[in-house]
């Protein structure tokens, strides 16, 4: 087992990539001409676009936060999640425990993380009630299980490789499995735990490149902006980091990543791609998440910047040199969505319009002084290998017009036959939706 224990500076080995120029307003346009870039729950609706520039944000309020975290209820008789018009949206699995990630193994199956439980389980197939016809238990006894991959990453799989919140281990596997043959193999320990408002984050994301040479993995921040010139506990946190498949070879391939909670590999480019949660304690509409495609070597702000050169003002002064190294990611994000899990959308079964796009579960806001995110987002990519910077609500409705809170969506995926399935651990459910036949 290999133990990452290298100095945090490493992160920045290789040098950072050029800056990103920020989007201009659009010519004669004015910042106070423009409605606003910010959102919350209420104006949430399937299909209903948003862009947010650099040239948006506001000023830093320093330690402006608001604790309003949800008060989750029980899904009021007949709730759905809502789609755009020619989807439908049913429940897949129901009385799970606390679902989190999710991912389809190449026979279809789909691969769910009970972390809290520290289990894995398996749901396969659909009965005449539209549910998972079985649901077995994988594997038990891990230690917060989020990332889940199979490896090789084609062809007929011969591992599962499951991100512990201190380690990646794997199990022997073969297609069909629904029970794993004997426990699990250690491949590398990563820096682990916390499970702190603002910091202390535990998920870690597993993905290999296409051509099954590097493994990455995802590893948060352990606190909301401590400094890691300061901070031991922030070594090799904020980054993805890249092994080899036997948990060997350990570099830093991007920093300054304060919590990519989901990760994956562009299925044409082999670009990787992350989806993240920045910092909070700066105002309800500071910072943005993102999801971007990822520079190898580059280096995204966390924690002295953020969206390019803008300074953290706990940090006033700190590293001057990293501002016009600071990447501006390729889609802002309504700040504290609490953007999870994102899934390229592969399959031909929703409208062609929707191919090669990008879904990704927005848990919900904490911090805020009104309620942000508790959807499922779609980015656009309109038929290219990068995105425009807008996304659109596409998966809405987990919230009451009270503002109480009945789902909050953690997990996406792509079934076999093309529907997207979504985790929710609020109602601790898997909701499936589909294109209606025309």
């Amino acid at each position: 087992m290999i133990k990452v224990s290298l100095p945090l500076f490493a992160c920045l080995a290789g040098g950072c990539a050029s800056p990103v120029v920020a989007r201009p307003l659009p010519p004669g346009a004015t910042k106070s001409e423009r409605p606003s870039a910010f959102s919350d729950y209420r104006t949430q609706a399937p299909g209903q676009r948003h862009l947010i520039r650099p040239g948006d944000l506001p000023p830093p309020q320093l330690e402006t936060s608001t604790d309003n975290g949800p008060r989750l209820v029980a899904r009021p008789r007949d709730a759905r999640p809502q789609a755009p018009p020619g989807f439908e949206v049913g429940l897949y699995a129901d009385g799970l425990l606390n679902p989190r990630l999710i991912r389809t193994a190449p026979n279809g199956d789909l691969f769910l993380a009970e972390s809290r439980d520290g289990s894995l389980k398996v749901l396969r197939g659909r009965g005449a009630d539209g549910r998972a016809a079985i649901v077995r238990t994988f594997a038990r006894g891990l230690r917060k299980p989020f990332g889940i991959a199979f490896y090789p990453p084609t062809g007929e799989p011969r591992w599962l490789y499951v991100g512990n919140t201190d380690a990646v281990v794997r199990f022997a596997y073969t297609s069909g499995d629904l029970q794993a043959k004997g426990k699990p193999e250690p491949v590398v320990e990563l820096p682990g735990g916390g499970l702190l408002r603002g910091g202390g984050h535990w998920t870690r994301d597993v993905a290999f490149s296409r051509d099954g040479k590097k493994m990455f993995v995802s590893v948060g921040s352990h606190s909301n902006v401590d400094d890691p010139d300061e901070t031991p506990a922030e070594n090799h946190r904020a980054c993805v980091l890249e092994f080899t498949p036997d948990g060997k070879n350990l570099r830093v391939y991007a920093s300054g990543i304060r919590n990519a909670v989901g990760i994956a590999v562009h299925p044409r480019t082999g670009a990787l791609w992350v989806s993240v949660n920045e910092r909070d304690r700066l105002g309800d509409n500071l910072v943005p998440e993102y999801i971007t495609s990822v520079r190898e070597g580059g280096f995204y702000g966390w924690p002295w910047y953020y969206i390019g050169g803008n300074q953290d003002p706990h940090h006033a002064g700190k590293h001057p040199e990293l501002r016009d190294q600071t990447i501006v990611p390729d889609v802002l994000v309504q700040p504290h969505n609490a953007s999870l899990q994102m899934v390229f959308y592969e399959a031909a079964a929703f409208p062609p319009g929707y191919r090669g796009d990008i879904f990704a579960a927005q848990h919900g806001s904490w911090n805020r002084t009104v309620r942000t995110g508790y959807e499922v987002i779609r980015v656009p990519m309109h038929g290219q290998d990068r995105a425009t910077g807008e996304y659109e609500d596409f998966l809405t409705g987990f919230v009451t017009a009270s503002g109480d809170v009945w789902g909050r969506p953690v997990g996406v995926a792509v079934a076999g036959d093309g529907a997207l399935l979504v985790s929710d651990d609020g109602s601790n459910s898997i909701w499936r939706v589909s294109a209606i036949a025309r």
